[in-house]
């Protein structure tokens, strides 16, 4: 890194400290506002939900038969199945993972170098010192030793539930869902998102159906406000423990 580094560096934690200042001064004694109901695909970064699907089967009608290819019931069926119904997810996530690994390893090694015989005399009589022996030139000794251990105990547990909008639906009749939740108490807001592709037939008669059966699920739960903000390290922090090399 060269000088220019080291002052952009300053300068930009300066910059970011001013702007988280400024927002948080002008939030003094409000509690954080809550996000506007919006149509999912309107926000930034969607993008329409692209699967395999088998082909397309041609439906037969069969006359004085009141049973239609498609339908998952004789009577109408109530469970969300459209561009804009509503689904309940039950989100239940109870994981648990424990690991405990340890490695060793060991070597030592030992050469000695030395001359015997004529050779070891002339050498010892021409080139070395009375108190030295060509028995014994050189010695080398190497050791290694290595040890690592490592473990993981993690524990997680959340049981909650959040209605969800049919974005889309698939050529396969699979259902794309997005769901998201705001809860704010005092001055902090919990958020709850979920989506993901559902099955029909995993919805439920009571239109429900469990986070456990959603495919490619994305649920994300977490927080912001004062208490969350306190949790958090300052930004000038987080940019020197990304940029500085020690």
């Amino acid at each position: 890194m060269n000088i220019k580094h080291f002052i952009l560096i300053p300068a930009v934690c300066a910059s970011l400290a001013a702007c988280a200042t400024a927002d948080q001064l002008a939030n003094v004694g409000k509690q954080p506002p809550l996000t506007a109901i919006k149509d999912p695909t309107t926000t930034p970064g969607y993008r329409p939900v692209q699967m395999p699907m088998p082909p397309k089967e041609t439906q037969q009608s069969k006359a004085n038969s009141l049973w239609r290819s498609g339908n998952r019931g004789f009577f109408k069926d109530q469970r969300a199945k459209r561009v804009g119904d509503i689904v309940t997810v039950t989100v239940t996530i109870a994981d648990k993972a424990a690991f405990n690994n340890t490695s060793k390893q060991s070597r030592a090694d030992a050469s000695n170098v030395g001359a015997s015989g004529a050779l070891g005399a002339a050498i010892n009589t021409v080139a070395l010192p009375a108190s030295s022996n060509a028995g014994a030139l050189a010695g080398i000794d190497s050791t290694k030793t290595y040890t690592g251990t490592g473990s993981i105990d993690r524990k997680e547990t959340l049981e909650t539930t959040v209605a969800a909008v049919v974005t889309q639906v698939l050529p396969n009749g699979n259902l794309v869902i997005e769901g998201r939740q705001e809860v704010r108490v005092n001055y902090e807001v919990r958020e709850l998102i979920v989506a993901g592709v559902v099955r029909p037939q995993d919805i439920s008669a009571k239109n429900t159906v469990d986070s456990k059966k959603i495919a490619e699920a994305r649920i994300g739960y977490g927080g912001r406000g004062q208490i969350t903000a306190v949790q958090q390290p300052r930004y000038g922090s987080q940019v020197l423990d990304i940029v500085l090399p020690f």
